[in-house]
């Protein structure tokens, strides 16, 4: 005969076997004996706590000829048919794969139907979660009022996904985790029958794995006996769940405390070497963090013992640590652990988190990404308070030094020191424009030259060659306009400081040079400069006049200048294709 799985096997058929669930229990029976069972139940609760389990046990009691009674009797017709999956009346759906309206729609249709074979239809409708808001619509109406010979029974492990009004309509009951002493006492009546001897430090070490599913400790429980036999051990758990040993757990520890950073990495790569993941060695680790801390903490809690094999020695190594280092230890692992999803060489993560570890600053907190600052952002309090510490002295002390460039202000009153005066003016100018007003000299000098002149009427040239190479350029280049030309070198004064800082980049900087060369006919460097303070450098420059200055009116037709400056303008503004030139 095939095999059949410990769970499957073991699957409770009446409510004295469910495991854990005394809460959930008391009241079906309870409410099966006064005859007040109601017509639909929501049962929730984690994997492999059982809900299905009980719900088929519910549908039996509820149609067993010798009832409805407490428990099903598991011997007439009705309740072996049902166990069997054979009778028609009692429809168990799985909601993940018929989610949509048209299934809930054929139920709907069928429910006004009585049952042929037992006394009540039950719907037991299995991750119910899962089915689509139309469906769930569809649902509402027979789940409020259907007739009296039909009985929902709705499982998931998400009831937030359920809409209100679904779960309003039902009884609902909260299936819990199963307890390590219920799950030990479980499996150890489950070696009994089966004839397989388990030592208790294995039966425990299963049921801590199973994170409080008795499914998922009994499918542990099969997995180990087909490795070991009839004899299961604790090395044997350990070896085939990739788990990590309680005194493998200590040297790496105590190696940690010693700062030993060679006898760490040659701990960590013998577990590699047994087949140990990088991964499952983080989670262990950090539970056993955990349990080191609440044995140093609350030495006599529940949540200690139900995880701890031996208290005593977990307290001996938990006192060569103080509260402080175990909360920053588990942290740096924490964070390491989140990394460890998205890298691709997670052992190296986990070699990098306990050097971390054995480092004298593992008090502190891991770096986080680098802030404005380009420092990086401590993740612990100690280290966020000195962090915020040391940029506000940096702050502090770049104010002080912006504060001795600036220049005092001008005196009010007496000679030379009016708002028009040449004291003002140079004294309203920091000292970081002098030197860049000294630099632009040459350019202040030839900003009126015939060589500026012709710069500036070639610009749109320039503007419409870079346009046709690269759109992206010439969208930072029209913010600017050249200004004045020295030896070869183009002064381009820009409006915004975005638009001259991408224009500066080197890629964006030599395309811009060489289109110049090629429309001015000679090699041509580009320079850059504020407008605002090449106006200012230029206003400084102006030497001061004592008189008044002699206003004159000029023809329009006298200044060609002024219409050689308007045309290039409209060509700059509307591109050179656009613009004809007509004489009067």
């Amino acid at each position: 005969m095939a095999h059949i799985a410990l769970y499957r096997t073991w699957r409770p058929q009446a409510f004295q076997e469910i495991v854990g669930q005394k809460h959930i229990v008391q009241t079906l029976q309870n409410s099966l004996r006064e005859g007040r069972f109601t017509h639909a139940y929501l049962f929730n609760g984690p994997r492999g706590t059982g809900k299905t389990s009980a719900a088929k046990i519910l549908a039996k009691a509820v149609n067993c000829l010798n009832g409805p009674a407490e428990e099903p009797c598991n011997e007439c017709a009705n309740c072996i048919r049902i166990t069997e999956g054979a009778v028609m009346d009692v429809v168990e759906i799985d909601a993940a794969s018929n989610r949509g309206v048209e299934e809930i729609r054929d139920i709907r249709d069928k429910v006004k139907y009585a049952p042929t074979e037992v006394r009540q239809k039950v719907y037991i409708i299995d991750e119910v979660h899962m089915l689509t808001t139309e469906a769930f619509n569809a649902l509402l109406k027979t789940l409020e009022e259907p007739p009296a010979h039909v009985m929902f029974i709705l499982a998931t492990t998400e009831p937030h996904k359920l809409p209100a009004t679904i779960i309003s309509r039902c009884q609902r009951f909260d299936f819990r985790r199963v307890s390590l002493e219920e799950q030990v006492e479980r499996l150890h009546l489950v070696c009994h029958e089966e004839q397989i001897e388990a030592d208790d430090d294995a039966i425990r070490f299963i049921a801590r794995l199973s994170d409080g599913g008795m499914r998922d400790a009994l499918s542990l429980l099969d997995q180990i006996m087909a490795f070991s036999g009839k004899h299961v051990t604790y090395e044997d758990v350990i070896s085939i769940t990739g788990g990590m040993a309680s005194d493998q757990f200590e040297q790496l520890i105590q190696a940690v405390k010693r700062r030993d950073v060679a006898a760490v990495l040659q701990l960590i790569d013998a577990l590699m070497q047994e087949g140990k993941s990088a991964d499952k060695c983080m989670e262990n680790l950090l539970y056993y963090f955990r349990d080191l801390l609440i044995v140093k903490m609350v030495p006599g809690s529940q949540a200690a013992t139900d995880r701890i094999i031996d208290v005593k020695q977990f307290a001996a190594v938990a006192e060569s640590f103080t509260t402080q280092e175990l909360i920053s230890m588990m942290d740096t692992l924490n964070y390491y652990q989140t990394e460890m999803k998205y890298s691709v060489q997670p052992q190296t993560l986990l070699e990098v988190a306990l050097m971390k570890l054995c480092s004298p600053t593992s008090g502190e907190a891991p770096a986080g990404p680098a802030d404005a600052s380009g420092g990086a952002a401590g993740r612990g309090p100690d280290g966020l308070v000195a962090q915020l510490t040391g940029r506000i002295q940096r702050l502090e002390e770049q104010l002080a030094q912006l504060q001795k460039q600036g220049a005092a202000p001008a005196a009010v009153g007496g000679a030379g020191s009016g708002p028009s005066g040449p004291t003002s003016r140079s004294a309203a100018i920091p000292a970081a424009m002098k030197k860049s007003v000294e630099k632009l000299d040459g350019f202040l000098q030839g900003k009126d030259s015939p060589d500026s002149k012709a710069v500036a009427q070639r610009w749109s040239q320039v503007l419409g060659r870079v346009k046709e190479q690269r759109i992206t350029i010439h969208a930072w280049l029209v913010d600017g306009e050249p200004v004045s030309v020295c030896d070869d070198a183009v002064l381009v004064a820009f409006k915004s400081s975005m638009h001259r800082e991408t224009t500066e980049k080197p890629a964006n900087k030599q395309l811009i040079e060489q289109v110049m060369t090629d429309v001015l006919g000679k090699p041509s460097r580009l320079v850059t400069i504020m407008l605002k303070d090449w106006k200012a450098a230029a206003d400084q420059a102006q030497p001061a006049e004592s008189g008044k200055e002699e206003l004159k009116l000029v023809p329009e037709d006298e200044s060609p200048a002024v219409k050689e400056e308007w045309i290039s303008e409209a060509i700059q503004l509307f591109g050179e294709d656009l613009v004809k030139i007509k004489e009067d």
